[in-house]
């Protein structure tokens, strides 16, 4: 387990990256990307929608141009703080402060769940997707974007020693593990040379 694969070094290593964060995340995690892994769920307006590790609303504000039924939920104050500046605390979103791998929500309660940049801190990551899986309805799309794994064996060694990154092959033993049956991986980069994403669509079974 990576060292910020720890729910108190993960609060505490966004209280400081919070400040910085909306600057540097555009180097790893871009609109382009955020736009073309939204255009895989097909979202219409009026879908009820989860953000799970909302952070300051990046995936959150692409969500919006979909529907205004969004709620964001994230387990470090500092970065909702953030996005409470760009979207009030009770407007545009409903925001809660709560643990991806026990959601404060009913059972098929959503019509879609995303999440990106989370999992990799998540210490029981197949938990956190089963979760997602419980709240949404039957047929709803779950999307997780992560990390994908280095190439190299020196690059993977000091990535794994920080936090979950994973490729195709762990994800499919993920998310088969959390109970979907349905699903696809995507990779995604910023530019030629960056850290690449693996994004997962998966379909809630009926």
């Amino acid at each position: 387990m990576g060292l910020l694969e720890d729910k108190a070094r993960a609060r505490t290593f966004y209280r400081y990256l919070s400040k910085i964060y909306d600057r540097i995340n555009p180097f790893i995690w871009n609109e382009r990307m955020r736009d073309e892994a939204l255009s895989w769920m097909d979202l219409e307006a009026g879908d009820r929608v989860l953000d799970v590790g909302c952070g300051t609303g990046f995936g959150t504000e692409g969500i919006l141009q979909y529907t205004d039924d969004v709620h964001g939920l994230d387990q470090s104050v500092h970065q909702m703080e953030r996005a409470f500046e760009k979207f009030g605390k009770h407007d545009r979103v409903n925001f809660y402060r709560g643990d991806a791998e026990r959601l404060p929500f009913a059972d098929d309660t959503f019509d879609a769940v995303w999440s990106s940049g989370s999992i990799e801190y998540w210490p029981h990551p197949v938990a956190g997707l089963q979760e997602m899986r419980r709240v949404a309805k039957p047929g709803a799309t779950v999307l997780v974007v992560g990390p994908d794994h280095p190439n190299s064996r020196i690059a993977r060694r000091i990535a794994d020693a920080i936090m979950l990154f994973y490729d195709a092959d762990e994800a499919d033993r993920m998310f088969r593990q959390a109970g979907y049956e349905e699903f696809e991986h995507h990779i995604q980069q910023a530019s030629p040379g960056s850290p690449r994403a693996i994004t997962t669509v998966a379909t809630v079974p009926e």
